[in-house]
């Protein structure tokens, strides 16, 4: 079987080595960092461990159909897997808050309507109902098929709004996120928790098309579920699978250039010069003109696709607390600002929101602490990326650890009394760490907004030369990436006649 090489030992282009090297292909990848993994990072110190990437897991049918495909012990055995329950809390500007429970739509409605009243609860089922119908309408064609060149499906937008009526003015229908809030949920604390969700990912719901809604309805439909241990532990069950099944790394090597030869992608050249053949080459990185110089490759049929929106960024706040983690307390606590407007213009116009949204993790796992009498408590907020922000800058990244300290307060009572240590991370250690421009985290790819929103393709327009990772089609997340892993492999083994996994 064929040569193949690839680029980034990220959590897409181990998705995609494992699978070639059960077909039978000689698998060779190549990471400029000294470690596999890419944004499932892990900080260690003090006797505490965090998570320095995405906390929980979405979908986890992606690797657990990586799991099946690629070995006899199935995700299970490798890894442990914990649904988180509830899977979130949140608490609105107003001061209420509501515990919303882990793939119960039904306990889901009651929870908010109990919380919130004014039949919050069925605003929300509603619109979830509209969700599952922009699920059904483009799942396939989004998520589990290769991105076609014509693209015409994933140009509309398949969430079905409501009609806003308006006296002497034509009717109009939500396209965007934050109409959806603003139209059809009609509640600002439930358009807060919409917008969240959009943010969470990277997206600025001014802009995100409608059918966003698929976010919010896949958690809640499918659940959320943490890997005791920390999410590295996933990055090393498929690092191992790789592993077991013969694939070969190269760590510190970085890539200089795809190395091109009669039309086609030929192997690999590395920054010390050396030159790796190879049949086919898989890009796990985010795609960047000069590893082909002088080619425009990441569109099929003559159209370049681009992510939607100028990206964003991850703060990371690692703290070392004092005191147990009290019984019965939440995974994972989002805590809204009051404006979330001035939070979306700074984020999505290059500056520091004043009162951002943070996401809070408590996770309930003794390997994370040293003893029973600590805790360690992840903050996470949007930002705007390394550039536009200088996230070197020491005195900015304390002020705004500071900032979401303060507001993580609401759901860790006396927080900062508690602080016995404290680490930040921002855009620029991603970029450093990844090689991301500005240590941008790439969104999911989204239908509508005439396909806007969507990722470059996985096969280039160089033969040989395939994307795999959060820059490609279907885009970012853990699952996204484990799904673009597949259409690689798929693309590769079956040719031209690949239509999608089964």
């Amino acid at each position: 079987m064929a040569r193949i090489a690839v680029i980034g030992a990220g959590m897409g282009a181990m998705a995609a080595a494992a699978r070639l090297a059960v077909a039978g292909h000689r698998v060779t990848v190549y990471e400029r960092s000294g470690t596999y993994g890419g944004s499932l990072g892990r900080h260690a110190a003090e006797g505490f461990t965090f998570d320095t990437g995405p906390g929980l897991l979405p979908l986890p049918a992606v690797y657990r159909d990586l799991f099946v495909k690629t070995g006899k012990e199935p995700l299970e055995r490798c890894v442990t897997l914990a649904q988180v329950d509830p899977a979130s809390r949140h608490v609105f500007a107003d001061g209420t808050a509501v515990s919303l429970p882990n793939a119960s739509r039904a306990g889901t409605v009651a929870a908010l309507d109990a919380a919130l009243g004014g039949g919050a609860g069925a605003k929300w089922g509603a619109f979830l109902d509209r969700a599952g119908d922009a699920w059904d309408r483009s799942r396939r064609p989004l998520l589990e098929e290769p991105l076609r060149p014509d693209r015409q499906v994933l140009a509309r937008d398949p969430y079905p709004a409501e009609e806003r009526r308006r006296l002497l003015r034509p009717a109009r229908r939500a396209g965007t996120v934050a109409e959806i809030g603003a139209w059809e949920l009609a509640d600002a604390r439930l358009a807060a928790l919409l917008d969240g969700y959009a943010l969470g990912y990277g997206l600025d719901p001014l802009r995100a098309p409608a059918s966003a809604a698929l976010l919010p309805y896949m958690e809640e439909t499918f659940g959320s579920w943490y890997v005791v241990g920390g999410m590295r532990e996933l990055a090393r069950a498929v690092y191992e699978r790789c592993l077991a099944r013969k694939v070969e790394f190269v760590l510190g090597a970085e890539v200089a250039r795809v190395v091109e030869k009669d039309g086609r992608a030929a192997g690999v050249e590395l920054a010390d010069g050396t030159v790796a053949e190879a049949a086919h080459v898989v890009l796990g990185a985010r795609p960047r003109p000069d590893l082909v110089p002088g080619q425009e490759l990441w569109g099929e049929g003559g159209v370049t696709v681009r992510p939607g929106g100028s990206g964003s960024g991850r703060f990371v706040v690692l703290l070392a607390l004092r005191g147990a983690r009290p019984a019965g307390t939440v995974h994972r606590t989002v805590v809204h600002p009051a404006d979330g407007a001035a939070e979306r213009e700074a984020v999505f116009g290059g500056r520091t929101a004043a009162h951002p949204t943070v996401t809070v993790l408590r996770p309930d796992d003794p390997s994370t602490r040293p003893d029973e009498a600590h805790e360690a408590v992840t903050l996470t907020a949007t930002v705007a990326p390394h550039g536009p922000v200088d996230w070197t800058d020491e005195s900015l990244r304390a002020r705004y650890a500071d900032t979401l300290i303060d507001a993580a307060d609401a759901a860790v009572p006396g927080l900062r009394e508690r602080v016995l240590h404290s680490w930040v991370r921002t855009p620029a250690e991603t970029a450093a760490d990844t090689g991301a421009e500005g240590g941008a985290v790439p969104p999911p790819a989204l239908a509508g907004a005439g396909g806007g929103f969507l990722h470059a393709a996985n096969r280039t327009r160089l033969p040989g030369l395939l994307l795999a990772g959060g820059w490609s089609h279907p885009g970012g997340g853990l699952a996204h990436a484990g799904m673009s892993g597949a259409l690689v492999a798929g693309t590769v083994v079956e040719g031209d006649g690949f239509r999608g996994s089964r």
